[in-house]
């Protein structure tokens, strides 16, 4: 299934009916009165957060939406329908936003939770309304209201716990799929994720939290370089960012400048995402045979103060103990 996390929509709620112009009409009454009835109210666009919804694929193929228009009202003081709500289903997580200006207008941030994106419009009253002592016979009656039209975006932050970080190759996907049932694509080139994976990590009796793997970032992320502009926005939920830096000994680049590029980027796409929890894990140990990346960044993380873990997800080397620091770290953010 192919991951759409971002599409911009057209909605129209529907009109409401207009009032009716009509008069009584019975045997041995000559001059009845005004019945006319109100027109129905127009349906409201709503959109709803499921958890049955993983991605806005649908809503990439289907840019518009139009609610039912309230029917119009009768002789006989009849009352038009109301036109039915239309429900737009989106995953847990989306934003909705302001088509032309973006501002962020909900945050479907639970299941169930629910926005009403375009108000249907109000009835029309019927002629039975405007009848008065002085004008026993209004012959006018109201027009339905329009209903609210406008374009809409739809963004999809994911919801994790813990958010994968660094540079194509770091280790990533080869890490979510030991500590997790996900199964990303993994291989020995750069971009092998081309979208979030999340996948859940099961800890102690009944505990688990989720873990996010983001694809990889390069320098100029933050102006669309590579992938990783699509989707840093994913990383915004997380509750602690993992940093992965491979301090295999094949790689010529200085680890600590790896390091600082992904932060870097962090910074200039959000200053936000800096005040945020982070972890490094130095990846790949089992190709570290001098060890000489790995005691830079190991020394680099100390003097900053930044909680720091060797392992080789390949052989499983360390991995316990950083899924224990993860749990115990999210438990408390």
């Amino acid at each position: 299934m192919k991951f759409v996390d971002y599409v911009k929509i057209y909605i129209k709620a529907g009109d409401g009916g207009r009032g009716c112009i009509s008069f009584r009409r019975e045997k041995y009454v000559p001059k009845g009165g005004p019945d006319g009835g109100d027109g129905g109210k127009g349906g409201d666009i709503i959109i709803k957060a499921s958890s049955e919804l993983h991605t806005l694929l649908d809503h990439k193929y289907q840019k518009n939406y139009k609610a039912e228009r309230g029917q119009h009202g009768k002789g006989s003081n009849m009352k038009g329908k109301d036109g039915d709500d239309l429900i737009i289903k989106v995953p847990v997580g989306t934003v909705i936003k302001d088509g032309e200006t973006e501002e962020i207008l909900a945050d479907l941030d639970e299941e169930g939770k629910e926005f009403i994106a375009a108000k249907g419009g109000r009835g029309g009253l019927g002629n039975a309304h405007f009848a008065t002592p002085t004008h026993q016979t209004p012959r006018f009656a109201q027009p339905g209201e329009p209903g609210e039209e406008k374009w809409i975006i739809l963004e999809l932050k994911l919801l994790a716990d813990v958010g994968l970080i660094g540079l194509p190759n770091a280790g990533k996907s080869t890490l979510i799929s030991v500590v997790s049932s996900a199964k990303p694509k993994i291989a020995d080139y750069p971009f092998t994720t081309l979208t979030p994976v999340l996948g859940v990590v099961k800890y102690g009796e009944y505990k688990s939290f989720v873990i996010a793997d983001i694809p990889g970032l390069i320098e100029d992320a933050h102006k669309g370089a590579g992938l990783g502009h699509q989707f840093l926005r994913h990383v915004e939920r997380t509750a602690l960012l993992l940093h992965l830096v491979d301090i295999s000994d094949h790689l010529t680049t200085d680890p600590v400048q790896d390091f600082e590029k992904i932060q870097k980027e962090l910074v200039l796409y959000n200053p936000d995402l800096i005040k945020k929890p982070l972890a490094v894990a130095g990846t790949k140990t089992d190709l570290a045979y001098e060890g000489k990346r790995l005691k830079k960044l190991k020394r680099y993380c100390e003097r900053k103060g930044i909680d720091f873990f060797p392992i080789s997800a390949v052989k499983k080397e360390g991995i316990n103990k950083l899924i224990e620091y993860l749990a115990e770290r999210v438990g408390k953010t």
